[in-house]
């Protein structure tokens, strides 16, 4: 399966950004008001500066409290992106972020974001592919 097979099954295609110099508290009310996990920091909506997932606000106020909510979001997302494109394979997606421990990952083609797929959209499409394999296997078995 491919990635933009995955992007096409999500509900919605729409990448959630911040303005790189937001406030770390704004990127929070972010996640929370859309019930998502990370948000990607971007000038333009278009190109991927950096990527800040609640896990990295989370560590961030066990190490110093809650004064990091006042700090920007430059000084606290993940700036050296990897990412995939639309023709990558779910398997390769999924060896990236179990290699990496991280669980977004953004579209990105010819420099522009054009999505963003979680590790949770990669295992429902594998699970629905498998799904798919193992429904054509007991049909040949059946004789169907």
């Amino acid at each position: 399966m491919l990635v933009q097979q995955i992007l096409s099954s999500k509900a919605s295609d729409a990448v959630l950004t911040v303005k790189p110099g937001s406030l770390v508290r704004d990127a929070a009310q972010v996640l929370a008001e859309n019930k998502i996990g990370s948000v990607v920091v971007s000038a333009t909506g278009k190109a991927a500066a950096g990527i800040l997932s609640e896990r990295d606000i989370v560590r961030e106020l066990a190490n110093r409290g809650p004064g990091c909510l006042s700090e920007i979001v430059d000084d606290m997302m993940t700036s050296k992106l990897v990412t995939c494109t639309r023709g990558d394979t779910a398997d390769h997606v999924l060896e990236q972020m179990t290699n990496g421990r991280f669980r977004h990952m953004p579209v990105v083609e010819d420099g522009e974001l054009v999505g963003l797929i979680t590790l949770g959209d990669v295992v429902k499409a594998r699970l629905s592919e498998l799904a798919m394999e193992k429904n054509a296997l007991e049909g040949m078995i059946m004789g169907h």
